[in-house]
């Protein structure tokens, strides 16, 4: 068996800096830490983290007056942070800096009187935090299906946003569905799909044709590791999206010659490293880098333990 490793995977910047606020702030303050719904969206890393005491809940009411609490990776809608303050919880924020861009696009275009378009999934932690910025002027569709069914009149003035982790081409093709309808729909400054979301899915594209089988390491909660499984698939490719190497079954190797593995932005690389010791013992698999673009980003911890740095 050989076993194409793709290049970039796992952990983008933003998942990084969010772990890496969460580690610091255990070693400042203990572990009686609460977290605005999971940190990242995997299994493993939560995990991790509730074994060592901290909690994650989906509701501030869960949260003690006066606790630590660190906002995700996802970010959080502005009444979040008005609950926050009127329960005195002492805030560390660790939304990704590519989400918090989203934010303030929302706000900008919202200021100047336009209706917004959120290309993005329903309910994800992302959707809901933008949303929260401006909910009277954003508008949520996943498909160009939602953009045929759109009721807005011709001279209300439109833009179009995106979720982080969508899909390059799902996205594109609800935008070209946007553009047709609203050909003066106005666009972001700057691409909203994030650097690390497109790398990987460039990745697969790239890589999954010389594959029999391709595993994707990541949670099923996880918007940017579902894209690459549904990528894989649509090359025609047997993919499976799994969070370790436990749930990896023998009958998905019993032809595979090639087995391309790769990993969404918040899988740790602990869990591909697992995989591929499993494939090299059971199979005498030879592992081979792919490397289709490098990656050199990265972000700083959140401005509330900076700050905490500069008086220690």
């Amino acid at each position: 068996m050989r076993i194409l490793l793709a290049n970039p995977r796992g952990f983008c910047a933003g998942v990084n800096m969010a772990i890496e606020a969460l580690d610091e702030t255990i070693r400042r303050f203990g572990t009686e830490i609460f977290v605005y719904h999971e940190i990242v969206h995997n299994k493993y890393v939560v995990d991790q983290f509730t074994r060592q005491g901290v909690k994650f809940v989906n509701s501030l009411q869960e949260v003690p007056t006066g606790s630590i609490l660190l906002y995700s990776a996802h970010g959080v809608a502005p009444q979040i942070r008005d609950i926050a303050r009127e329960r005195r919880l002492k805030t560390i924020d660790a939304t990704c800096p590519l989400v918090t861009k989203v934010h303030i696009e929302a706000i900008k275009f919202a200021q100047e009187g336009y209706k917004i378009v959120l290309i993005g999934h329903e309910g994800h932690d992302e959707v809901l935090g933008t949303m929260g910025e401006a909910p009277e002027n954003i508008i949520l569709v996943e498909t160009p299906e939602d953009v045929d069914r759109l009721e807005i009149a011709a001279d209300v003035k439109l833009a179009y946003l995106t979720q982080t982790t969508l899909s390059v081409e799902e996205a594109g093709r609800v935008i070209k569905r946007l553009r047709e309808r609203f050909p003066n729909i106005a666009t972001p400054p700057k691409e909203d799909i994030c650097y690390a979301t497109t790398n990987r899915q460039e990745a697969v594209s790239a890589l999954a044709p010389q594959a029999d089988v391709v595993i994707v390491l990541g949670s099923q909660n996880s918007s940017n590791s579902r894209r690459l499984a549904e990528i894989a698939a649509s090359l025609n490719k047997p993919a499976y999206l799994i969070d370790g190497v436990h749930e990896l079954k023998a009958e998905w190797f019993h032809a595979a010659q090639t087995v391309l593995v790769t990993a969404g932005a918040s899988a740790p690389e602990v869990v591909v490293q697992e995989c591929l010791d499993y494939l090299v013992e059971h199979y005498g698999a030879t592992v081979e880098l792919a490397v289709i673009r490098e990656e050199h980003v990265s972000f700083p911890i959140p401005r509330e333990l900076r700050l905490l740095e500069q008086t220690t």
